[in-house]
């Protein structure tokens, strides 16, 4: 008798978590830019833009670990609908404030809500895989933030105006849409987390020290990857607009080609699987983020925004691939009882990145020109397909996908056995 529930393609959990987190990504992904807008319009200028940007990430540092914490002894979806609400919240605060300062506290609820969601719904995934699906299920769940990402943007731009003088009340107007959106989601957050899976899930001796999971073979690879790649796409979100201003590209163009970054996005991750097959999961990581990383700082140079509607195409595609892979090398790697602080030390370093990269980004933009944090990005993502072929799959990994292979094979034989089906399940495994 099966003793957890499957999570293929067309369990209603995962399209429900896909759906809830569809619109709360792009209530974020809307308010990002919309966040920008309005900086600019109460007077900001590139460096105030860059530190509104990095304090959307600064106060989730102090409270990843203990939710990942939390996580790992208790259940996961009383986060999701905790960070709905703070996302909604500091959306709507955020366009109805009107000095820098409070922006920037508002800017950081709602990037209080994201992580909480986030840690939640990715612990919900990892917890409910068996192992051989984590790869798919992950890059599935990351279809909810390309999709987020792909309609968030196009939505701004559809209600910001730049001209005249309507600027700071159509910024605020989408602040305040944006709100609703994430508000949709609650909607989709019922039957999410089984409970059967909860109580049989082995319970940790003590908490594992951060540092031994940091020593895990594979963690600190898996962030790292992880934190360069959202570094760029958040550049990417506040930047552009900026980038646009100076190359008189109206907000509404700015919108859709941070749309068709995300549209490629998704376009990759759902061609996941057999590029993981072609490929190998070590090409495909160092590939893509080389790619990423020379396209990046291609944004830099003067194209004609046909031209950067292509680089950016290929862009988002390459950005599609380091997420989801992070995510399950992060899981796979972590100790058993670890797991979601694992995910959660992911999520901090992808924060430490949204609160450096932006500040770094405003720093060089006002120093330099608003193009230049594009190539320190590109040289961030470099360095990325550096780690992605030293850290990442090898003989060993290699070994241990065979051996997942080989059981599930034996499951789905008509001859496969109870003892078979819980060496599938081994919570080493990542399952």
């Amino acid at each position: 008798m099966a003793r957890r529930p499957r999570s293929g393609p067309g369990r209603g959990w995962l399209l429900r978590l896909v759906i809830a987190f569809a619109f709360a990504q792009g209530a974020v992904s809307m308010a990002r830019p919309a966040v920008s807008y309005r900086a600019l319009a109460l007077g900001a200028d590139e460096t105030a833009v860059g530190v509104i940007a990095g304090v959307y990430a600064l106060l989730p540092l102090f409270v990843a670990v203990p939710l990942g914490r939390r996580t790992d002894h208790g259940r996961c979806a009383p986060l999701l609908p905790l960070g709905v609400l703070l996302i909604s919240g500091g959306c709507a605060l955020s366009g109805l404030v009107s000095s820098l300062p409070a922006m920037a506290a508002w800017s950081g609820v709602m990037g209080l809500g994201h992580l909480s969601f986030v840690i939640g719904a990715q612990s919900i995934v990892a917890r409910q895989s068996a192992p051989n699906e984590q790869d798919r299920n992950f890059g599935h769940f990351t279809i909810g933030a390309s999709l987020g990402q792909l309609i968030g943007p196009i939505a701004a731009g559809a209600l910001i105006s730049g001209q005249g003088g309507a600027l700071g009340r159509t910024s605020a107007l989408a602040l305040l849409v944006s709100a609703g959106v994430c508000a949709v989601a609650l909607t989709s957050l019922w039957r999410i987390e089984h409970r059967r899976t909860t109580g049989t899930r082995p319970r940790a001796e003590g908490k594992v020290p951060v540092r031994t999971i940091l020593g895990a073979r594979g963690v600190p690879a898996g962030i790292l990857i992880s934190m360069a790649v959202l570094s760029a796409t958040d550049i990417l979100t506040a930047y552009l607009p900026v980038v646009g201003e100076h190359r008189s590209i109206a907000p509404a163009t700015v919108g859709l080609l941070l749309s068709l970054r995300a549209a490629a996005t998704i376009a990759c991750r759902l061609v996941m699987t057999p590029l993981l097959r072609l490929l190998g999961r070590r090409a495909l990581l160092t590939t893509s983020c080389l790619l990423a990383g020379l396209l990046c700082a291609g944004v830099a140079l003067p194209v004609s925004v046909p031209v950067l509607s292509a680089m950016l195409a290929v862009l988002g595609f390459c950005l599609g691939v380091g997420q989801p892979l992070s995510m399950t090398t992060v899981v796979r790697a972590a100790p058993d009882g670890a797991r979601s602080t694992a995910l959660a030390l992911r999520l901090t370093g992808n924060r430490l990145g949204q609160v450096a990269a932006p500040a770094a980004a405003g720093l060089i933009a006002g120093a330099a020109g608003v193009a230049a944090p594009f190539v320190l990005l590109g040289v961030g993502l470099m360095g990325a397909a550096g780690l992605g072929l030293r850290g990442e799959g090898g003989k060993e990994q290699a070994s241990a996908d065979e051996a997942v292979s080989d059981r599930s094979n034996r499951r789905s034989a008509p001859g496969g056995c109870p003892r078979d089906r819980r060496a599938a399940r081994s919570p080493r495994s990542g399952g």
